[in-house]
């Protein structure tokens, strides 16, 4: 006959558990607290027991959206839930939080149970992988883009010109400033212009200067932005806007090295490294005859060309994640990451703007998030009327827009890995079981 008291088996039953486990009567006050939520929090038992939960946690979603509170008042069953507590110490720590309600022997819900894993481990590998991923302000794994940051030192190191081509959006400023950054000259100045912004006058004064009484205004000589980047690095974007006059203008300081500002007598010597970018093929605007061939050769000399961001899809969670802890420090709001359905429709969209787009909806999603991760309806409505509705490849009916949007992107990806499960839910950012669940749920049967 066991004569070991009920409450003591449940003790030794609640320590044997490498979670965190604590339960709460109605009114929020711990009534049991094991070994291992010990451990975690650094409190000890005896002081958290008949202290309300949220004065021992201290989790960042108490006040606002706490999970057992959620549980308690509708009954389901949370899981899983990515949430920072502090311990005894002040340390934030990670956890995993699972919730559930305790019921009495007529269902009457009594209390509530929440058991909690430390991430700690888990959120420094995720930091090391990030940084893997992360190379001057660059962030991705796309095999392309890792290819080219492989070869941007090499770049950095010559002087020679720099022709960056991409779409609009995808990036191309930031691989300028890069490359200025490895290169010998990083501690002279890095000046950017956009020359499809200003018309064509202007544009001249901006890049070369002018000499007092150059033209009515000119009261005083203004230096241009040669002069400015002089022993530094000239990034010159949307060059092929330029016209023509310009183009032969600047061939003249590839070429000589020297430029003459507007209204003056002399020329001026010039040191300057000159990176160029375009989102418009410059040997497509060769051939139509609006960009000068010999000025094209002169600035393809080094040349790097970027993917648009529906090609690289893979690096969409990693950008993610980027953009929701930049703008969460702006906007002073504590978010933990994006729900599994707006990753998802995410990862459905073709994102025109690129990343400039998505950054942008990701600005837009931290600013009307109210809880501790964004979900889908933080989403602008807009990027819901772009996105892909029909998922074909034998999955059925889903339920409404938004979730044949998530199932559109599965199988979409799906086909780009030629079916292959692991490399589908890698590139979607879930693991291997949660695709599973999702291709179970749509009825989705990719052979």
């Amino acid at each position: 006959m066991n004569d070991t008291p009920e409450e003591e088996v449940q003790d030794i039953i609640l320590d044997s558990i490498a979670d965190g486990v604590f339960t709460v009567d109605g009114d929020w006050n711990i009534t049991s607290f094991n070994r291992a939520a010990e451990q975690i929090t650094g409190i000890p038992r005896q002081q958290a027991i008949g202290q309300k939960c949220f004065d021992v946690l201290h989790a960042n979603i108490c006040q606002a959206t706490c999970a057992l509170r959620e549980t308690m008042e509708t009954g389901r069953q949370g899981a899983n839930r990515q949430v920072n507590i502090l311990n005894s110490r002040g340390e934030k720590i990670p956890i995993s939080v699972s919730t559930a309600v305790l019921r009495n022997e007529n269902k009457e819900v009594v209390g509530g149970v929440e058991t909690f894993r430390d991430l700690s481990a888990m959120e420094i590998l995720r930091k090391e992988i990030a940084d893997r991923h992360t190379f001057q302000d660059i962030i991705s794994k796309n095999h392309e883009i890792r290819r080219i940051i492989d070869i941007l030192p090499d770049i950095a190191t010559s002087d020679s010109t720099v022709l960056i081509e991409g779409p609009t959006g995808s990036g191309k400023e930031l691989f300028a400033k890069a490359i200025h950054n490895l290169s010998n000259r990083s501690r002279r100045k890095y000046v950017a212009v956009n020359c499809g912004a200003l018309p064509d006058t202007l544009l001249e004064s901006e890049l070369f200067g002018y000499k007092k009484g150059a033209f009515t205004d000119a009261k005083k000589d203004k230096p241009g932005r040669f002069a400015l980047a002089e022993g530094g690095t000239l990034f010159l974007d949307e060059i092929g806007d330029i016209s023509t006059a310009l183009q032969v203008k600047l061939l003249r300081v590839l070429q000589e090295r020297e430029y003459e500002p507007l209204g003056a007598t002399s020329t001026v010597k010039t040191n300057v490294r000159v990176i160029t970018a375009t989102n418009k093929p410059l040997a497509e605007l060769v051939a139509r005859g609006s960009f000068r061939e010999d000025l094209y050769y002169r600035l393809n000399v080094l040349k790097v060309v970027l993917p648009p961001l529906a090609s690289r899809r893979e690096d969409i969670p990693l950008l993610v994640e980027h953009f929701i802890r930049k703008f969460g420090v702006q906007q002073g709001k504590q978010i933990d990451g994006i729900s599994e359905e707006a990753l998802g429709m995410l990862m459905s969209c073709d994102f025109p703007g690129n990343v400039r787009q998505l950054q942008n909806v990701i600005e837009h999603a931290v600013v009307l998030c109210r809880g501790d991760r964004i979900e889908i309806e933080c989403l602008p409505a807009e990027l819901m009327e772009k996105t892909p509705l029909s998922n074909g490849g034998g999955s059925k009916s889903t339920g409404g827009p938004l979730l044949e949007a998530e199932a559109a992107a599965i199988v979409r990806t799906l086909r780009e890995h030629d079916g292959h499960r692991g490399k589908t839910a890698q590139t979607l950012g879930v693991d291997k079981t949660t695709l599973w669940r999702k291709m179970k749920k749509y009825g989705i049967t990719y052979p």
